[in-house]
């Protein structure tokens, strides 16, 4: 089950899940009102959160998935029938492979509403920002490990919610389905990384940071990619988990032309 809502900067909280460490951003409104980001992950985090968003008296006004991976895509009847966006790509991927989507949550967390899953729309065309009634929420649109990834940049605080990137746990996890996958991670991370003003950083998963760490995993993520580039076999700290060195050696490989 999720921690409760921690604020990290004012009117930015965040929970976390015990399933993959995976958090749950809530912008706050000065009306009451809230975005809601990435809402994860089971359906035992997920009413809790809105029962605790009706106990502070917040209200979701919309919701927002960073990229179209199951744990990415979720909702919750309690949180309200509002607009859930994602980039355009983002919502035809999560369209095209919904059942497949599906099926991976049933199996690391089962009993989502069908109905609810993955049921996002598009960001209107050329938008820049989350078109809703709080604080600015610029978006930032790459295809570094998903296609149409987006982060999430509030400028009135500095806080960059990075979707699955700049992660303290996680390599960084390459689209090996797409058509350069190391050079659009890297092109994700450094549109990130020359974002100015960033004093705050949520991880998709991972831990919530500031602004020199965050220049440390920038760093960290960018030696990963480099020496994944050789080719060859090496190692990294984050390699904690079996299913992360398993995507790490098919990440090797990948590079290797294998």
């Amino acid at each position: 089950m999720a921690g409760r809502l921690a604020q990290i900067a004012p009117g930015v909280l965040v929970a976390t899940s015990e399933i993959f460490t995976t958090t749950t951003t809530v912008v706050v409104s000065p009306g009451g009102g809230c975005l809601v980001v990435d809402p994860a992950v089971t359906v035992a985090d997920l009413a809790p959160l809105a029962a605790e968003l009706a106990e502070r008296g917040l209200r979701p006004r919309a919701g927002f998935s960073t990229h179209p991976h199951w744990d990415h895509v979720l909702w919750h009847a309690a949180l309200g029938d509002v607009p859930r966006y994602a980039s355009p790509r983002a919502v035809q991927v999560a369209l095209r492979e919904r059942d497949a989507l599906m099926a991976a949550a049933g199996e690391d967390a089962p009993g989502h509403d069908p109905a609810l899953f993955g049921r996002l729309v598009p960001l209107p065309g050329g938008a820049t920002e989350i078109p809703w009634d709080g604080p600015a929420a610029q978006v930032v649109i790459h295809d570094g490990h998903a296609p149409g990834h987006t982060a999430l940049f509030l400028p009135d605080t500095g806080t960059l919610i990075a979707g699955d990137m700049l992660s303290d746990i996680e390599i960084p996890l390459l689209d090996l389905a797409g058509p350069d996958p190391a050079g659009d991670y890297r092109a994700g991370l450094e549109r990130l990384a020359a974002l100015p003003g960033v004093r705050r950083v949520v991880p998709g998963h991972g831990h919530a940071c500031g602004a020199a760490e965050f220049r440390r995993r920038v760093s960290a993520d960018l030696r990963y990619l480099d020496r994944l580039a050789l080719g060859e076999p090496f190692g990294d700290a984050r390699l904690t988990q079996d299913w992360l060195r398993r995507d790490h050696h098919a990440q090797v490989r990948h590079a290797a032309g294998g």
